[in-house]
């Protein structure tokens, strides 16, 4: 079993930043792609960012590009999310997933494990 822990979240002013960090312990893959998804209230999850084994492939949601990025320590076990320029549409909770193959994806369900969230409020 693989456990995520994100950490990081918070409160902040529209135009500030902030940093997340998921952790990933237990079980561990040999190769792992990892990505950020984010749910604000009564909407559905939705794809943030993601990073492959190597980190030499990432994709964005439209909405983030030029003002997120993601990027991970596999010496750490550890994947972050650089959050600049934030808005108040950014505000949820975001979740970080372990996907046991090496491509990018940006769905859901090309995710196994999920963490339980931090959230992310940006006020106006």
């Amino acid at each position: 079993q693989v456990q995520l822990v994100e950490s990081g979240g918070g409160l902040v002013q529209a135009g500030g930043s902030l940093r997340l960090s998921c952790a990933a312990s237990g079980r561990t893959f040999s190769n792992y792609a990892m990505g950020w998804f984010r749910q604000a209230p009564g909407k559905e999850r939705e794809f943030v960012a993601a990073i492959s084994w190597s980190g030499g492939s990432t994709d964005y949601a439209d909405s983030v590009k030029g003002r997120f990025t993601i990027s991970r320590d596999n010496a750490k076990n550890t994947v972050y999310l650089q959050m600049n320029s934030l808005k108040p549409e950014d505000t949820a909770v975001y979740y970080c997933a372990l996907r046991r193959g090496i491509v990018v994806v940006t769905t859901t369900g090309g995710y196994h494990y999920w963490g339980q969230g931090t959230q992310v409020t940006v006020s106006s």
